[in-house]
């Protein structure tokens, strides 16, 4: 039987783009990228930054699709369609050098040692940039990167340095997740696999790194289409367990009681509730973003569709990782992306997206904090972690005009509802992989032929 058939184009003009969030290792600033705009506040100033950049204004020219600060803070890059990759110092927030790329940008990582810069672009490529400024300490632009490894056409979703600053691990669409040793000389490439871990069923959307003290190595977690968060030797390649969070429904309120969570589809989306009867719901939604405190005792996982946070716990020495706890937002609040910081003070959550046409907007973002994580791992009694008021937040007000702006939207249930499908739209475009008749690959590829032709007329 013949596989479905995808004969339309998609619409890049007009697809959603999810907001992003990082948080700086100390949590000294925070950005957030949300179509092309970045923006950025400074906790210690109390204020807005404004970025600068001498090259190019504004910064970016199309969607961001990729932010990280470095291991120490001093540094951050960002990237995304307009094939820009920025290097910004965060103590003056200036853009100390522009690389561009042949293709549009998907994942980027900051070696831990503060020396690289590595992106990953839609065709699957790794490349490496040195970081040196200029003997007058001007910003360097226009640079060119060179390629460090590939993974075959495949899109490369998540990109990640270990700990040690042995290994460079990077995911894709395909289900792979790549494990390469980082050469001392990686402007020649990297050319030595350590391994794959593989076990993943769909697309890998997320990796991360974890560090238990009481062992001699690090470990791997990633998210995947697949409703699952795993967790890997990446070393050995072994699979050490898998926490299924499609299939879980025994999940752990503030009171210790154990009620069944499930999600059930409405007219506005999907609504996460509690079973009044002894049925069990499964459902199975993609993981977006997880994040980890260094010794993995605490992982946060967004997963599409649901309202809130999904709250696991690693025990490695068990080999086990298992759900603690799933904190509810809120009706209509779907998390695209989750920021940690290595403090383990609080967590950071936002939804939202750019393009999202359908209920009057080009963009919204709405920002939510999860504190009081200490009491949590602490086992404290009571019903940590707690979501804060828009008051309480560091920043308050100031960060919320920032990051959120003037939210003129009438319906904001709606506004949510609208930009949690377009992002789970825009991710299926992205990540699912179309099946063309030969007679419609052969059209693609002359089409891509003649605009080559004509870019180089030009």
């Amino acid at each position: 039987m013949e596989e479905e058939v995808h004969t339309g184009e998609i619409n890049r003009e007009a697809e959603a783009a999810p907001a992003l969030i990082a948080v700086h290792p100390l949590e000294r600033s925070i950005a957030l990228a949300l179509g092309y705009e970045l923006r950025v506040f400074d906790f210690e100033m109390d204020c807005a930054v404004t970025l600068t950049d001498e090259a190019y204004s504004p910064c970016h020219s199309d969607a961001i699709r990729a932010i990280c600060f470095g291991a120490n803070g001093r540094l951050f890059v960002s990237a995304g369609d307009d094939k820009l990759v920025k290097i910004w110092r965060t103590d003056t927030w200036h853009c100390i050098r522009t690389v561009c790329s042949d293709k549009r940008v998907s994942a980027v990582a900051i070696s831990h040692d503060g020396l690289f810069v590595t992106f990953a672009d839609k065709f699957g490529v790794v490349w490496i940039e040195r970081l040196e400024e200029d003997d007058q300490g001007q910003a360097s632009v226009d640079k060119k990167a060179v390629p460090l490894l590939g993974h075959y056409c495949s899109i490369i979703t998540s990109l990640k340095f270990s700990p040690d600053g042995k290994f460079i691990a990077t995911a894709d669409r395909d289900f792979k997740i790549r494990i390469t040793i980082f050469p001392k000389g990686p402007l020649k490439g990297a050319h030595e696999i350590q391994n794959f871990c593989l076990g993943h069923t769909d697309f890998v959307s997320c990796l991360t790194f974890i560090c238990p003290p009481d062992c001699h190595q690090s470990f791997l977690l990633s998210g995947s289409g697949d409703a699952t968060v795993r967790l890997w030797d990446h070393v050995s390649g072994q699979l050490l367990d898998t926490c299924d969070v499609g299939e879980k429904e025994n999940l752990l309120l503030g009171d210790g009681r154990t009620p069944e969570v499930y999600l059930q589809s409405t007219r506005n989306g999907w609504q996460a509730g509690l079973l009044d009867s002894k049925e069990k719901v499964e459902y199975s939604a993609a993981v977006t973003d997880i994040n980890a405190l260094p010794d993995g005792s605490f992982v946060a996982a967004a997963i599409q569709g649901l309202h809130g946070v999904m709250i696991l716990k690693c025990d490695v020495p068990a080999r086990r990782l298992f759900i603690a706890k799933f904190v509810f937002v809120e009706e209509s609040f779907v998390p695209t992306r989750l920021g940690l910081s290595s403090s383990a003070k609080l967590l950071w959550v936002v939804m939202g997206a750019s393009n999202v046409s359908k209920v009057g907007v080009s963009k919204m973002a709405q920002l939510r904090v999860l504190s009081d994580l200490d009491k949590f791992l602490s086992n404290e009694h009571g019903d940590y972690p707690v979501i804060l008021k828009d008051k309480d937040m560091p920043g308050g007000e100031k960060l919320l005009l920032q990051f959120q702006g003037s939210d003129h939207v009438t319906k904001q249930d709606a506004a949510l509802a609208a930009t949690a499908t377009a992002v789970k739209v825009a991710m299926q475009n992205l990540l699912t992989k179309k099946q063309y008749s030969l007679e419609k690959r052969d059209f693609r590829k002359r089409d891509r032929n003649d605009r080559k032709f004509k870019k180089q007329q030009f």
